[in-house]
């Protein structure tokens, strides 16, 4: 964020104002006077702003963003192997920014990236049990018996799943695809589930997380929460 914005925010006046007093030698950042940098940026989360001797701090206003990853995108902040993150996918926000929870590198569909570290574990932790609904694209219908393993909860191993709700959405010769609604979201939880009986998992999709749908968001592409939508998160 440019230092001029960062003061107009904290509320020491007008960006013009701010360059004024950028330009006195009353601001330094990180200890070193920035007289000549009006156009400097700073990190919000890192950076100490000091004006006449006085730290400086601006409460950052919460956002709440839905996202429709695509593939081979790594839900992350950032990449030690330069991958494209999701965050790439939002350039409007240059503030602090984080996805809640994760879809694999190669699992589409709706995320939430947020500010509001308080909505984000709420949406996280076990005991609100947030339901998530994905499309499940396998090669060919499951048997009856492979629906109630399923449905009734399977052991990974390392533990055992909730119910959980199925339902065949499409089908054809080559294809078939499921709706599967889950309580947990474990680390690759819905391709261990199937590869537990046996079934190859061709395409993921997660296309509802509690009440927020992914609806008609095109691939890729993103859009800020409706007034509704945030009081729904805040409510939980």
């Amino acid at each position: 964020m440019r230092l001029n914005k960062f003061l107009a925010l904290a509320g020491l006046g007008s960006r013009r104002v701010c360059d004024d007093i950028i330009a006195a030698g009353r601001v330094s950042v990180n200890g070193k006077p920035v007289i000549n940098q009006i156009g400097i940026d700073i990190d919000m989360g890192q950076d100490v702003v000091v004006v006449d001797n006085k730290p400086i701090k601006v409460v950052e206003p919460y956002v709440y963003y839905m996202l429709h990853k695509p593939l081979s995108t790594i839900t992350s902040v950032h990449d030690e192997n330069n991958r494209k993150t999701v965050l790439e996918y939002i350039p409007e926000y240059k503030g602090r920014l984080f996805p809640v929870g994760r879809l694999d590198y190669n699992t589409s569909g709706l995320l939430v990236l947020t500010n509001d570290g308080e909505v984000a574990q709420k949406l996280l932790h076990p005991k609100f049990e947030i339901e998530k609904t994905y499309l499940v694209t396998i090669r060919h219908k499951l048997t009856s018996r492979q629906l109630t393993i399923l449905s009734k909860g399977i052991d990974l191993g390392d533990f055992v799943t909730k119910p959980a709700q199925l339902k065949l959405v499409s089908s054809n010769q080559f294809t078939a695809i499921y709706s599967i609604t889950i309580h947990e979201g474990k680390n690759r939880q819905i391709r261990r589930m199937f590869a537990a009986i046996g079934v190859g998992v061709l395409g993921l999709k997660r296309v509802k997380f509690g009440k927020l749908e992914l609806g008609s968001l095109s691939y890729g592409h993103y859009r800020r929460l409706s007034k509704l939508e945030i009081e729904y998160l805040l409510s939980i």
